[in-house]
């Protein structure tokens, strides 16, 4: 399983800004993150079946 970091989120989103992105998550748009040590990182797997849901 690959993980995203967050910038590399933003790049496979089309460059959304850190805000937009964390509401997507509360909103339940885009899965939660996980954190690995300090930092956070999404599944890329988990992400795009998300904008493939979001499509529809």
């Amino acid at each position: 399983m690959k993980y995203l970091t967050f910038r590399d989120l933003q790049e496979k989103l089309g460059g959304r800004g850190r805000t937009t992105v964390y509401r997507d998550v509360e909103l339940g748009r885009l899965p939660k993150p996980v954190k690995i040590g300090s930092r956070l990182y999404w599944s890329e797997p988990e992400i795009d079946a998300a904008i493939e849901s979001n499509r529809t």
